[in-house]
C-alpha cells in the first residue's frame, strides 16, 4: 500500500467501475440518475459486461458497467471521455443488445426487463438544450405519447454541468466525477452519504499499487487515442488542402484549354501547354 495524496479521476473509466463495485455507491448513483428514492432500490447486482455474439463475425459489444436493479431492470452505464459522433447509435445498440439477450431466457416478450442505458459524456453532445442530463425514450411523433417504455436512455454531459447549483442529488454525483482536488471531494463527501461511500472506495484504490498501475495504463490508452484521433483530423486537413490546391490547378488547365480550343488553337498544342 502507498501513503500519498495520490487520487484517481472517477471520471477515468477505470475508477470508476472500480467504485461502483459498491452496493451502496451503486443505490445513490442510481437514485440521483433515475430520480428515484434510494428506499425504491432494493437490490443491484452486477452482471458480466460482455453482451453475447449471436453470429461469429458479428461485433462485440462490452459495457462499461452492467447491472440488474430490483430484478426487473437491466442497466449499463457507460462513461466517454472523447467525442464519439456516433454515440447514440452506439448507445442504442448496447441497449438493444441487453434486451436481445433476454429472448433466450425469457421466450415471452411479456417477461421481458426494462433497459436502460446510463451515458456519461465527458464531452457537448445534444446540439438541441443547454440541461446536462436529459432523457430518451420511444414515442410517437406528434402527440409524443410513449410507445413503449421498454428501452430507456440517459445522456449527462459533464461540460454543461451549470455554475450555480440545481438542488438535484446528480448535481453532486457530476461534481465529483470532474473533482481534481481532495479538498473538493472532502466537500461533497460530507453533503451526501452515498457520494461519501464513493471517495472512500476511490481512496481504497488509489493507494492500491496494483490497481495505479492499472489505472495508470488506462489513463494511457485514452491519451495515446486522442492523439492518434487528432493526428489524423490534422492529416486529413492538410491533404484535404492539398487536394484542393491540385483541384484549383486542374480546373484553371481545363478553362485555359477551354478558352485556346475556342479561340481554335490546334489541339496537340493545347495539350502541351495545358496538360489536358
Amino acid at each position: 500500500m502507498i501513503n500519498d495524496d495520490f487520487i484517481m479521476s472517477p471520471k477515468v473509466d477505470f475508477a470508476f467501475k472500480e467504485i461502483m463495485f459498491n452496493d451502496k455507491v451503486r443505490k445513490g448513483f442510481l437514485s440521483a440518475v433515475l430520480e428515484i428514492p434510494v428506499s425504491e432500490i432494493k437490490e443491484t447486482v452486477m452482471k458480466n459486461t460482455n453482451l453475447q455474439k449471436v453470429h461469429d463475425d458479428e461485433k462485440q459489444a462490452i459495457l462499461d458497467v452492467r447491472l440488474v436493479m430490483n430484478n426487473n431492470t437491466e442497466i449499463d452505464i457507460e462513461i466517454q471521455l472523447a467525442y464519439m459522433a456516433a454515440w447514440a447509435d452506439r448507445s442504442a445498440f448496447y441497449v438493444s443488445k441487453m434486451l436481445g439477450e433476454q429472448i433466450g431466457i425469457n421466450k415471452k416478450y411479456s417477461n421481458f426487463k426494462k433497459c436502460i442505458g446510463i451515458n456519461l459524456l465527458d464531452f457537448n453532445y445534444i446540439k438541441e438544450t443547454s440541461r446536462f442530463h436529459t432523457i430518451y425514450h420511444i414515442s410517437e411523433d406528434t402527440e409524443h405519447f410513449i410507445y413503449t417504455d421498454i428501452m430507456e436512455w440517459h445522456v449527462v454531459e459533464l461540460p454543461k454541468l451549470p455554475s450555480i447549483e440545481d438542488g438535484t442529488d446528480l448535481y453532486n454525483w457530476i461534481r465529483f466525477l470532474k473533482a481534481e482536488h481532495k479538498e473538493e471531494f472532502e466537500m461533497l463527501a460530507k453533503k451526501d452519504e452515498y457520494i461519501g461511500e464513493a471517495y472512500k472506495q476511490l481512496e481504497i484504490i488509489s493507494q492500491d499499487e496494483q490497481k495505479r498501475l492499472e489505472y495508470t495504463a488506462r489513463q494511457k490508452a485514452i491519451y495515446d487515442y486522442n492523439t492518434l484521433m487528432e493526428e489524423n483530423w490534422l492529416r486529413g486537413k492538410a491533404e484535404g488542402r492539398a487536394e484542393g490546391k491540385a483541384e484549383g490547378r486542374a480546373e484553371e488547365r481545363r478553362a485555359m484549354a477551354e478558352k485556346m480550343r475556342a479561340d481554335g488553337m490546334d489541339e496537340e498544342l493545347i495539350r502541351k501547354y495545358t496538360g489536358v
